[in-house]
């Protein structure tokens, strides 16, 4: 059950710590927001994006909020992983 979860756990981070990536890559290879694919990454990343883009400048055009967005799921999966750990 343990192994399970912490699969999950996972498997969704890495889901969407990939969706941030993608969000940040997928300009640079000129993807249009208006593709299905770019829409939906946009759709699922921005409710993270946004309010750290409030705190984070950009600098030189430069978009943080998606390095910051990740070391912080990082963190978040890490604390989660041993407070699973540490129930069982």
């Amino acid at each position: 059950m343990v192994t399970l979860t912490l699969t999950l756990i996972n498997l969704l981070f890495t889901a969407y710590s990939l969706a941030i990536v993608a969000r940040a890559l997928l300009p640079w290879f000129r993807v249009s927001r208006y593709h299905p694919v770019m829409r939906f990454v946009v759709q699922i990343t921005e409710p993270v994006l946004a309010p750290l883009r409030r705190f984070i400048p950009s600098a030189g055009g430069l978009d943080f909020s998606p390095v910051v967005a990740l070391v912080i799921l990082w963190v978040v999966q890490s604390l989660l992983r041993s407070l699973i750990v540490a129930l069982f």
